[in-house]
């Protein structure tokens, strides 16, 4: 049986000035402590998906498009395609909004698409409201 880790989140981001930026987001939320930061897609699947997968799952992804190795939407469509990650939120973080990517992760079955924000303030603003619904409000199923 496969549980979620009701304090983790995932991070999956290659770029560090976004990574630096999402923690100085999440110390503000007061969550910096319970985020794992994984820079590429394959790394993501492994953790997530992989031989090296143990333990509980984490509470929410935030799943950026533009990864090396697997590409945001492959991640995607490998943790929607698995039972064990069905039901974990999975928030894409993208600087792009082009009407293809913002169809495909949904067709894909993201929980939300979120634009990053380009200030810090916007970013803190939109990581706040990620965190209070899918953290504090949003109910999952046990597994």
């Amino acid at each position: 049986m496969t549980t979620t880790n009701p304090n983790e989140v995932l991070l999956v981001e290659d770029n560090e000035t976004d990574i630096t930026l999402a923690q100085e987001a999440f110390a503000e939320c007061g969550i910096a402590d319970r985020v794992r930061v994984v820079r590429d897609g394959a790394a993501a699947l492994d953790q997530l998906l992989g031989p090296g997968a143990s333990g509980p799952l984490p509470r929410l992804v935030l799943l950026d498009l533009r990864l090396p190795k697997v590409e945001g939407l492959e991640v995607l469509r490998r943790l929607r395609a698995d039972a064990r990650t069905l039901a974990v939120p999975v928030v894409v973080m993208s600087t792009s909004i082009e009407t293809g990517d913002v169809a495909a992760a949904y067709e894909l079955h993201c929980n939300a698409f979120v634009q990053k924000a380009m200030s810090l303030d916007a970013f803190i603003s939109a990581i706040r409201t990620i965190k209070e619904f899918f953290l504090d409000l949003n109910v999952t199923p046990s597994r």
